[in-house]
């Protein structure tokens, strides 16, 4: 098609910096037709890029999450499980309702010191050695190890979870993503097995096997698959590159980091600016027409696939004056990096309490904080916004 976007021709600056060509599009229109990097010639998607086209996009009921509303199966749904990302009204209702008893602000507020004990001891490992990759180091364990002991995975086990979840959302190849994805499926169906035979204990993967409604209804075995799949994925991958790109921003912004350091109060400021900055989530997970709409005064087709661009949202210039700037008092109300409406982002007060966690410890024990030559490069696709190293010294 004469009207569709290659994004792919925009090559690697694209994938290290893709504000400029968002923010060309936004001056053209909200809505674009475009063909994701790596996309076999006849794909394309709709893509939105301003920002109050992306609030109302992402509450729109029209758009749907559930790909069987146009006869689509997707590869995690039929070898992992049904989740809150593939569901519409009421199922997701139901889902949400039920992953809500279990995961619930208190049992996130009780984590709270064993956050900062985990925090503590990967900084007690790290800063002796006068230099080190903050992901590896930091941004990656701690979310990773908060996650599985709040879903009770053995320890053992975190490193080819970890493998196979960056294989799921910043894949290398469509193959490779598809054995990640039957991997991490036959994994928790073992995992929850083993709960089951030992009796679920006192972790949230236990209270999923447990939680019941008060009508009875409970979650089946396939979506308690398919929750475990969500939790541990959205739970780590997001958190690492919200710690690694609120690292990133401030050393790369003196300014904003000395006025950090001399007022820690404003840490929460900067994990919220960080956010619409440079979010974890460069793009939601694809949407699909379920009937004909417009968007924008775009007509969109029943059965067209629409990603929604967070990222482009939260630096579009009719929302957030200078947006490019990265301002840790900026008054942040109103991004999408979570979200908005139905789907927002249901782990959204675990990652804040991580970030703000590392951010400060990592700050107050590390005065002279710098970084230690380039930054790895950025994560391939259009979900994950992130590095995949950042060596600092201090």
């Amino acid at each position: 098609m004469d009207d569709v976007i290659d994004l792919g021709e925009y090559g690697d600056a694209f994938r290290t910096d893709p504000h400029p060509v968002y923010a060309g599009l936004r001056e053209r229109g909200p809505v674009h037709r475009i063909r994701p990097p790596g996309s076999t010639p006849d794909y394309w998607s709709w893509l939105v890029v301003g920002h109050e086209e992306v609030r109302a996009a992402l509450a729109d009921p029209r758009l749907s999450k559930d790909g069987r509303r146009i006869g689509m199966v997707f590869n995690d749904e039929q070898l992992i499980g049904r989740h809150l990302l593939g569901t519409d009204p009421p199922e997701h209702t139901r889902l949400r309702g039920l992953v809500s008893r279990a995961f619930t602000m208190r049992r996130v507020e009780r984590l709270r010191p064993r956050v900062q004990e985990i925090t503590d001891g990967l900084l007690d490992a790290m800063l002796p050695l006068g230099r080190a990759d903050l992901v590896e180091s930091l941004a990656y364990p701690l979310p990773i190890t908060v996650i599985c002991e709040l879903l009770g995975v053995p320890e053992m086990d975190r490193a080819e979870f970890r493998k196979q979840s960056t294989e799921v959302v910043a894949p290398t190849s469509p193959e490779n993503s598809y054995d990640a994805v039957l991997r991490l499926g036959e994994y928790l169906t073992e995992l929850i097995e083993d709960k089951r035979r030992s009796g679920p204990g006192d972790d949230l993967l236990g209270d999923l096997i447990r939680t019941t409604a008060e009508d009875g209804d409970r979650l089946s075995p396939a979506e308690l698959r398919g929750m475990a799949f969500l939790l541990l994925i959205a739970g780590h991958e997001t958190t690492v590159n919200l710690i690694t790109n609120a690292v990133h921003a401030l050393l790369t912004h003196p300014d904003q980091l000395a006025a950090l350091r001399a007022d820690m109060s404003l840490v929460d400021s900067a994990v919220e600016e960080t956010l619409r900055h440079e979010g974890p989530v460069a793009n939601a997970t694809f949407r699909y027409a379920a009937e004909p709409l417009e968007i924008a005064g775009t007509p969109i087709a029943q059965g067209d696939p629409v990603m929604i661009g967070l990222t482009a949202a939260d630096r579009d210039e009719a929302r957030y004056p200078d947006p490019h700037r990265f301002d840790i008092h900026r008054d942040t109300r109103g991004h999408v990096a979570f979200g908005h409406g139905i789907h927002f982002c249901v782990g959204a007060p675990l990652a804040r309490l991580e970030a703000r966690t590392a951010l400060r410890s990592l700050l107050e024990r590390a005065p002279a904080l710098t970084l230690d030559g380039p930054p790895g490069e950025w994560l391939p696709g259009m979900l994950i916004r992130g590095l995949r190293s950042l060596p600092v010294r201090w």
